[in-house]
């Protein structure tokens, strides 16, 4: 309570989130909507939780990462702050990378190739040597929903 208190004298937050095994499920558009935000409180619970009035008084969105149980929400916390702050503008020097990452549009994101061209008789598909970037972007956008009907369905069903 006089964390929260005094970090509010300080300046606005737009959300105090807690970590919970009750919370909605954390997701991409979430990691979205937050990063919109100008400051963001995260409380940690550790083993079985915090105090219920807290929940009822001072929180205002409750956030698990996943259906499984933690020790405390340390980690939670971490996964949470390093999806958000990836969407800052000026962390990420490509910052359209952040962009066409997997979960942004429903999708996984497409297969990932580096140099060199062949690696022990393994070869880049050629649609990527190309040059050709509409071409290349196709490719990526049919490969990006094959993989995601092959090991994500249920994201198609959003």
């Amino acid at each position: 309570d006089k964390a929260i208190a005094k970090l509010k004298s300080e300046r606005k937050y737009d959300e105090v989130i807690y970590t919970s095994p009750d919370g909605v499920k954390y997701n991409q558009q979430e990691a979205n909507r937050l990063a919109t935000y100008e400051n963001i409180i995260i409380l940690c619970g550790h083993y079985k939780g915090i105090d219920q009035r807290i929940r009822d008084h001072l929180i205002t969105k409750e956030i698990s990462i996943g259906d499984y149980v933690l020790t405390g929400g340390e980690l939670a916390s971490a996964i949470i702050v390093d999806s958000v702050v990836r969407l800052v503008p000026g962390v990420i020097s490509d910052e359209t990378s952040a962009l066409t990452d997997s979960f942004q549009d429903n999708l996984l994101a497409p297969p990932v190739y580096t140099r060199p061209a062949e690696y022990k008789g393994w070869k880049v598909p050629d649609v990527l040597l190309s040059g050709n970037f509409k071409e290349i972007d196709k490719w990526k956008e049919e490969q990006s929903f094959e993989r995601t009907k092959r090991l994500r369905p249920d994201l198609l069903d959003e």
